[in-house]
């Protein structure tokens, strides 16, 4: 009998919020190459609806789901234990209906109910945002509620079509979100009470989450508004830079940030550009070095990875179940390879392997190359609809869809006996 000893894998960490620890996608952990049949499923449970994420930390891993609560369907916050999928507890937030909807359930490729954003854990709290733009802290160990803060109501807020989908991001000791009215658009709230330490703008929201950033030396706070891109420093909120980016019904994926140079994208023809921020004295400009209008690079609610100066993921416009997973070179918008049969799926790097997760449910591993498409493995993971993003956790891969969550150990292999 061949028995296969895993181990964790070197450098290996948490996930604790969307796009995982440094919100760009990436993980330092390794992949050991899968054994015949696939990895071993550790854990399957069931996810109804939404496209949320897992964070995970410390042994818990965390994702929003759509449930009846005394008859009324919910966003509800779910804590589970990371290495069995067992439910530690659930905390309801708003109700689960998104406007424009459909049935999430089922291959009809509408955006279905359910909530869009991930939660983000930092220590011992977690923190949500809600599709009714409600941001909140709970206590990690029992699901307390610590604070809350309703920007719809407290700041003016303005909703988008199908609601919220970005995801809180924490930075140092500040959560960032967006969503205001005027003059209070952005915001930057104290993530131990809640309390709101800068606001500022008049920009209207999208779908995107924020990625804070060191740009040439300062930390920042990128937002994608329906204005465009707009770099602000991160402790005081104040617009550093901008660059216009045109809005089209729905801006979905998160900018990407590779040293000076950054990368946005947008569905409904509306397209993608990258851009170089220079700085002179304490002053901050913009270089254009490139858009593509129309959908042949458009990453509709899929933001890509950068690796050695190329962007790897899913360029593509409602393209459902075979839709291309792309190279892209990052500084020309030059497409270098493209590869059929995903869908509006998403893509982490972890390691020196790319870790694709298809609409369908599939799991792909894949070389990081520019020269062409180089397939590592792939195995089924869940059913379902996956416009997820996969999360990578000591040796654990989480996916998740509309229908159900589940734990993969891609931990690097050591010996076997």
């Amino acid at each position: 009998m061949v028995l296969g000893i895993w181990a964790l894998s070197l450098c290996a960490g948490d996930w604790p919020q969307y796009r995982g620890p440094g919100v760009d996608g990436k993980s330092t952990e390794r992949i050991g190459a899968l054994p015949p049949g696939g990895p071993r499923a550790l854990w399957k449970v069931p996810t109804p609806a939404g496209f949320s994420s897992i964070a995970i930390s410390k042994e818990r891993a965390f994702t929003l789901v759509s449930r009846d609560v005394d008859g009324v369907l919910r966003d509800v916050l779910v804590c589970l234990d990371a290495e069995t999928g067992k439910e530690h507890w659930a905390n309801p937030l708003g109700p689960s209906k998104y406007d424009k909807s459909g049935d999430a359930g089922t291959r009809e490729n509408s955006g279905g109910d359910g909530p869009r954003s991930t939660p983000a854990v930092d220590g011992n709290r977690v923190y949500v945002l809600s599709g009714d733009l409600l941001i909140a802290c709970f206590d990690v160990a029992k699901g307390k509620e610590i604070w809350r803060r309703d920007i719809l109501k407290q700041h003016a807020g303005r909703n988008i079509s199908w609601k919220n989908a970005a995801s809180p991001v924490i930075d140092g000791d500040l959560v960032f979100a967006a969503g205001g009215g005027d003059g209070q658009a952005l915001l930057g709230i104290n993530k131990n009470d809640g309390s709101v330490v800068w606001k500022g703008e008049n920009d209207r929201m999208t779908h995107a989450t924020p990625l804070p950033a060191t740009l040439l030396g300062l930390r920042q706070v990128v937002f994608l508004t329906q204005k465009g891109l707009v770099g602000v420093e991160a402790k005081t909120g104040k617009v550093l830079w901008r660059h216009p980016f045109r809005f089209n019904v729905s801006t979905a994926a998160s900018p990407v940030i590779a040293g000076d140079i950054v990368y946005c994208s947008a569905g409904y023809s509306v397209g993608a550009t990258a851009i170089r921020i220079s700085k002179s004295g304490d002053s901050f400009g913009v270089t254009e070095l490139w858009r593509e209008t129309g959908n042949k690079l458009a990453n509709h609610g899929s933001t890509p990875v950068e690796k050695d100066g190329y962007l790897y993921g899913m360029f593509q416009f409602k393209e459902f179940g075979n839709g291309p997973l792309k190279c892209v070179e990052l500084k020309t918008g030059k497409e270098k390879w493209s590869q059929a049969g995903f869908g509006p799926g998403n893509v982490i790097l972890v390691g020196g392997q790319l870790v694709v997760l298809g609409d369908a449910g599939q799991v792909v591993l894949v070389e990081p190359s520019a020269d062409a498409y180089k397939e590592k493995g792939r195995f089924q993971a869940v059913s379902g609809k996956c416009w997820s993003t996969p999360a990578f956790a000591n040796g654990v891969l989480y996916v998740r869809s509309t229908r159900e969550g589940a734990a993969y150990d891609l931990s690097q292999r050591l010996t076997r006996r």
